[in-house]
């Protein structure tokens, strides 16, 4: 059965040209065209992924991105996010409430198709099975696309589980931001450097005791970020 995608968009010429070339790479396309469509077909259709517009009628992609990240049935839902804005606080904002990926309007349609499958890869894991990584108290099952800190599951999106991934199979090493977006999310991007600082902003809230004072995800200044295994 091919994977399910919601794309949400209130302009339909964009709806229909990004679910036509998903459509001709293999995916089944449902459509929405405001925020309370698109929340019931969510909690209806329980898609693989979403392709969210930002600025929707009713309720706008971000809240709809809140209400997902805090259900627990919908947490782990990838999320595309689209944005006419160019403004960078409303990216970060997006990537800070646990949007996995954003593409700004005007886009190319195939790129759309890229982040998807880049999305859906690190969510639907291509991993080897029954491979573990754990450092102190922190573990991910990379069979199960599960994690646990200090034994106690930790609710991650498939961004923020596959930077992680990438961090602890490399411990003590310091990652360029431009290093982990390439390695951990599979693909170049000359955007936001301020794109993986959001992601690590939400993981430090997820796996530190005092997200002020990381114990396990250190800022190395000048350069990025590393894991500390001890």
């Amino acid at each position: 059965m091919s994977q399910r995608i919601l794309v949400v968009d209130d302009d339909r010429q964009i709806a229909r040209l990004v679910q036509s070339y998903l459509q001709q790479s293999g995916f089944t396309v449902l459509t929405a065209y405001d925020g309370e469509e698109a929340l019931h077909a969510i909690r209806r259709e329980k898609p693989d992924l979403i392709v969210l517009d930002l600025m929707l009628p009713k309720r706008d992609g971000l809240e709809i991105t809140r209400i997902l990240r805090a259900d627990a049935n919908l947490a782990g839902m990838p999320i595309l996010m689209l944005t006419a804005r160019v403004e960078d606080v409303d990216k970060l904002v997006g990537l800070e409430l646990g949007a996995d990926d954003y593409l700004t309007k005007p886009f190319n349609p195939q790129e759309v198709v890229a982040r998807v499958k880049a999305i859906l890869r690190r969510s639907g894991g291509a991993l080897k099975p029954a491979q573990i990584i754990q450092i102190r108290g922190l573990r991910l099952d990379l069979d199960r696309h599960a994690a646990t800190i200090n034994d106690e599951p930790l609710d991650l999106t498939p961004t923020e589980f596959d930077i992680l991934r990438m961090l602890m199979q490399n411990p003590d090493h310091a990652f360029t931001r431009a290093e982990l977006i390439e390695k951990a999310l599979g693909y170049t991007y000359d955007g936001l450097d301020r794109t993986i600082d959001s992601h690590i902003k939400n993981l430090r809230k997820k796996i530190e005791a005092d997200p002020a004072k990381p114990d396990y995800l250190e800022t190395v200044f000048g350069i990025g970020y590393r894991l500390r295994e001890n």
